[in-house]
């Protein structure tokens, strides 16, 4: 975590920050790929950042509101631990992103506030279903990554965030305006 407070707190792009991150937790994870997906306006996912998968497929590989076990975890905002992800029926292949030799698969909210602003993934060649430690640490990390996205620490994604943040706000003004 000290590695990640540090990462943040280091001047640099927002797309450098991501990789930086990404990189960090796939070595501290022992994982052979870390990906960051953040949540569009529409609610879709954009691969923002990745260690492990195709660098081609960051900022190209979008999925659907929903879609995948990706899209089934910010949609549902719960912890999705797949030892055989590609086997599991909402799975969702992305051949531009080289993932299909990778089997296990841990993906956590990205949240603050009760709101989901991404995903953090990791996955390995290996199936295994991750221990709850993994968990743990994975959920402490996204927590931290949450706030320095929201804080603006992490220049170049708040454009996603804002836009996703103002149509909450919008929806949820709307539904306490109306009459009962």
């Amino acid at each position: 975590m000290r590695r990640l407070r540090e990462i943040m707190a280091d001047g640099g792009e927002g797309q450098e920050k991501l990789d930086r991150i990404v990189r960090q937790i796939s070595g501290v994870m022992v994982a052979e790929v870390c990906s960051i997906y953040l949540k569009r306006q529409d609610g879709s996912l954009e691969l923002f950042a990745s260690e492990g998968l195709n660098p081609n497929s960051v900022h190209t590989t979008r999925l659907k509101r929903g879609e995948g076990l990706v899209g089934r975890c910010a949609e549902l905002a719960v912890t999705v631990n797949e030892p055989e992800a590609s086997s599991h029926p909402a799975f969702s292949y992305r051949p531009e992103t080289g993932e299909e030799i990778y089997h296990s698969l841990l993906a956590v909210p990205i949240s603050r506030s009760g709101q989901v602003l991404g995903v953090l993934v990791i996955q390995n060649r290996t199936p295994k279903e991750y221990s709850d430690e993994d968990v743990e640490v994975m959920q402490a990390t996204a927590m931290v990554i949450a706030e320095n996205l929201v804080s603006g620490a992490v220049a170049g994604t708040g454009a996603a965030i804002e836009a996703s943040r103002s149509v909450t706000s919008s929806c949820t003004s709307r539904a306490s305006s109306s009459p009962s």
